[in-house]
């Protein structure tokens, strides 16, 4: 079954819930599982057939449908704080506000451990809110642009995805999307920091490029993380994967 979002959107957008004639509907139901009020986090890659989430020059564009880039519009609405890693900012100096859908848009955060970015990128000069969150050794100045430096606490020179979120939570930013790339993504789900897992894969083969998820290789296929459960939704050309990682 497949209903027209414009159908339970303004429900889920306001009220955190279905409308009985969209209840059904994997996609609704799937945006539902994000929008609940308790703490969430969910992370969302759009990847090629072959498992790249871009070229090996960084381009990402076009890597997965229009239906796909309106999906992640909405869980931006529904998300109080939107987190993508340096890597993203600078090679696809992203908006990450919710421009094709009603809602607000969230608070946006670069991880950003060692200041490698300059103000220009259209994050730090325009639009929602934005934080930097960086290394305290490499937090220069208050103000990157507009946005605001935030030191945390790091591990092996990485902001850790316990440090982001702690840091988040404590300006009462809980529902977090992780929106890439994927070594971001990867940092959360590997360090046991995601709730969700979300995975849009195009019918794209690019051959070589930028891995997708990437952490700890097991030595057996019995060791791998294995996701039971997880939904298989079509969006358009390309297929959505849905894990929820921990019960709601």
């Amino acid at each position: 079954m497949s209903v027209d979002p414009e159908t339970y959107w303004p429900t889920l957008l306001h009220e955190r819930r279905l409308p009985e004639a969209a209840a059904a509907d994997p996609l609704a139901r799937a945006c539902l599982d994000f929008a609940r009020p308790e703490r969430v986090v969910l992370g969302h890659l759009g990847q090629s057939l072959d498992g790249h989430v871009a070229t090996h020059s960084g381009h990402s564009a076009n890597m997965t449908g229009a239906a796909n880039i309106h999906h992640l519009h909405r869980l931006r609405a529904l998300a109080d704080a939107v987190v993508v890693g340096a890597g993203t900012v600078l090679h696809d100096d992203p908006q990450l506000t919710t421009r094709l859908v009603d809602g607000p848009s969230p608070v946006r955060v670069v991880l950003d451990s060692r200041r490698r970015l300059g103000p220009d990128y259209r994050l730090f000069q325009e639009g929602p809110p934005t934080l930097v969150l960086c290394a305290a050794d490499a937090a220069d100045g208050a103000r990157l642009g507009r946005a605001e430096i935030v030191p945390v606490a790091t591990a092996d020179g990485r902001v850790t995805p316990a440090a982001a979120l702690e840091a988040l939570r404590a300006r009462g930013l809980e529902r977090v999307f992780v929106e890439g790339g994927g070594v971001t993504v990867s940092r959360f789900l590997f360090g046991g920091s995601l709730d969700i897992l979300e995975i849009c894969v195009s019918p794209l083969v690019l051959g070589s490029g930028r891995p997708g998820l990437a952490g700890p290789a097991p030595e057996r296929t019995e060791d791998a993380l294995r996701l039971d459960g997880c939904q298989a939704i079509p969006m358009g050309a390309d297929m959505l994967f849905h894990q929820k990682l921990r019960p709601a």
